[in-house]
């Protein structure tokens, strides 16, 4: 495997490939320099990699382990590391492209990413690549082309192996669900499927005698010495480490220990009223004000008095009488000269009724021209606004989490120093209301109605303005549900320790995007689109959509019989018809919609046997996923010790 980066995400994905899967990984990267216009511009990137190795390192010689094996007995050879400073076809052929079986390019840059896939294309048709691309539509036609690049490289290449050559990820798109859903429902612990949001819930110890709420399905068993940040606690060894994808026996006789559920995310913060959220076109509210509509009110009851009045004085048809009038109001009527005294006592009336008419037009029109200038310019928030979700930062992962808010219906209030960000446009076509300022000024985040919010997501990529941020808004709503982005998970822990005593009743995350986005590169640099992963304390949970064909665990077998403890689980099947299918359902079901809703089927009978044209949604352990994909540690255990990296 190679991987070639120049931020945290390079460094953590070929972590993830080489302790997890055991895998030999090069990572190239940029020469030791600072990298202009990373998060951690200060930090060489030499510096990050040997930190990150040396805390897998501890981790694989933990009691229990040998020092240079992994716990399946293999022998894991040391990543090797390569500098180069710019990503050439003999850069890629010194990592070894020509022999690989895969090449992650995780560089920030998109051209750089691009130029680099081409190369590697070049190289060896058969590698299968991994790219970060933040443009979607732009890597769907980028996997196009690779994909035909590697056809007409080799006429014979198996269809099979085709639909996995390429794969274009995004780290924001990975790490968002996990992001929007902590301000939602509080976890992070999310995966996409099907156009839903999946979460997984941690459930308290239930009473002996007591059936288990076990969800759509129930994916593990925590440690009984589990009472830190999900994530970081509980214990690895003994028997009250946490247990992954228990059988249901196992849960039933573990009453003492809690248990993490899949259930969908649903919005758990108060009720909303519907005209708080923003809406497309121009609503009467926002065209003319609560006093100039009264106005309105009280002109047009003056004018249906009048007519009244007209009609019961003159005996006139009631139809004329408020035609009379509406000519005396505009006054294009004939005088009332001769006629009875109430008559031209009306007439009076009507036209001073219409002298205070005319400025109330006036107002009328200048307020309705300034609601649709400003249509197309960025919305205020609304006054009365709450229960709402205050985002901070419109850069690549606020954008997204940005979306995917608006998809779960949540209103949402953004805050922006740069007027040119990233996430402007969108907020100004989604109708978002947007406040543009630096957050750690005074009075930005009042403009946003943080005293009324429910949530504060700070997703700047500052780590100090998102800390500073977070403890102000504790200063303003001490019970505010907040999730802030930290690039340094050293930094991430300490935060979330000091605020968790500093405001025990409130909740409150600190997340890294490339922590939350290296399993899904490295379970795509496997060889399959992989749906998310769902933490579960130290450990971590796969979720990934496979063909049923070639899989000898799964064909011809019932769904009892396909789940092993502690290694796999089917938990849905996919309805959709082969031809539709696409390895990455979320995209799938972004695709189609309307044709396919609701394509996968949760509730598996136990006793449905898994046929050769089936595909399912499996949740694996990330060795377990190793083995479905044919890449066991075992197998390379030998390889390890007979080549070396030089």
């Amino acid at each position: 495997m190679i991987v070639c980066g120049d931020d945290a995400l390079a460094t953590r994905l070929a972590g993830e490939l080489h302790s997890v899967y055991g895998e030999r990984v090069t990572l190239v990267v940029p020469p030791a320099r600072s990298s202009a216009g990373s998060p951690s511009a200060a930090v060489p990137n030499r510096i990050r990699a040997s930190a990150l190795f040396g805390r897998v390192s501890a981790v694989m010689n933990r009691p229990g382990t040998a020092d240079a094996t992994g716990s399946s007995g293999e022998i894991l050879v040391p990543v090797r590391e390569m500098e180069a400073s710019e990503l050439t076809e003999e850069a890629l052929r010194l990592a070894g492209a020509e022999q690989a079986a895969a090449v992650a390019l995780v560089y920030d840059d998109d051209e750089t990413n691009i130029r680099a896939a081409l190369a590697a294309r070049r190289l060896n048709p058969r590698l299968r690549l991994v790219i970060r691309l933040y443009n979607r539509k732009l890597g769907q036609y980028l996997e196009a082309l690779l994909d035909q690049a590697a056809v007409v490289a080799m006429p014979g290449l198996d269809a099979s192996e085709l639909d996995a050559s390429t794969t274009v990820l995004s780290d924001a798109d990975t790490a968002a669900p996990a992001l929007a859903a902590t301000a939602v429902a509080g976890t992070s612990k999310v995966v996409q499927a099907d156009g839903l949001l999946l979460r997984a819930v941690e459930r308290p110890p239930h009473r002996q005698g007591e059936a288990p709420d076990s969800g759509l399905c129930t994916l593990a068993l925590l440690s009984s010495t589990g009472d830190g940040p999900s994530g970081t606690a509980g214990s690895d060894i003994g028997a009250d480490r946490p247990l992954l994808l228990p059988d249901d026996a196992t849960v039933a006789a573990s009453s003492r220990r809690g248990t993490v559920v899949l259930e969908a995310v649903s919005h758990s913060g108060p009720a909303v009223p519907p005209r708080q959220l923003a809406g497309r076109g121009a609503p009467l509210g926002e065209i003319f004000s609560r006093r100039l509509r009264w106005a309105l009110a009280g002109m047009g009851a003056a004018v249906l008095a009048l007519a009244v009045a007209s009609w019961l004085t003159t005996g006139e048809h009631p139809l004329r009488a408020a035609y009379l009038t509406l000519l005396d109001l505009f006054a294009i009527g004939d005088p009332a000269v001769g006629e009875p005294t109430a008559r031209q006592v009306l007439q009076l009336l009507s036209g001073l009724a219409g002298l205070a008419l005319l400025p109330v037009l006036v107002a009328g029109g200048l307020e309705a021209l300034g609601a649709f200038r400003g249509a197309a310019a960025l919305r205020r928030p609304p006054r009365g606004l709450s229960g709402h979700v205050v985002l901070l930062g419109l850069g690549k992962v606020g954008t997204r989490v940005l979306v995917q808010l608006r998809e779960l219906g949540i209103p949402v209030v953004c805050v922006e120093e740069d007027p040119e960000a990233r996430g402007i446009p969108l907020a100004r076509r989604l109708r978002v209301p947007v406040v543009l300022g630096d957050v750690t000024h005074e009075g930005v985040l009042e403009a946003a109605k943080i005293h009324r919010a429910y949530a504060l997501l700070s997703l700047t990529s500052v780590d100090t303005t998102n800390l500073e941020a977070t403890l102000y808004a504790r200063t303003v709503k001490a019970d505010l549900r907040v999730a802030l982005r930290l690039y340094d998970d050293d930094f991430a822990t300490a935060v979330y320790r000091t605020l968790r005593v500093a405001h025990p009743d409130a909740l409150t995350r600190s997340r890294s995007v490339s922590t939350l986005a290296a399993p899904a590169f490295a379970g795509a640099m496997m060889g399959r689109q992989i749906l998310g992963a769902i933490p579960v304390e130290r450990k971590v949970l796969l979720f990934a959509a496979l063909e049923v064909a070639g899989h000898p665990q799964f064909e011809g077998r019932t769904v009892a019989e396909a789940f092993r403890p502690g290694a796999w689980r089917v938990i849905a099947l996919d309805t959709a018809e082969p031809d539709d299918r696409r390895p990455d359902l979320a995209t799938a079901r972004r695709d189609i919609r309307r044709e396919h809703a609701g394509r996968l089927l949760w509730e598996l009978h136990p006793g449905y046997v898994l046929r050769h044209e089936d595909c399912v949604v499996v949740a694996a352990t990330r060795r377990g996923m190793a083995e479905l994909l044919g890449r066991q540690p075992e197998s390379r255990a030998a390889r390890g010790t007979t080549r070396t990296d030089g």
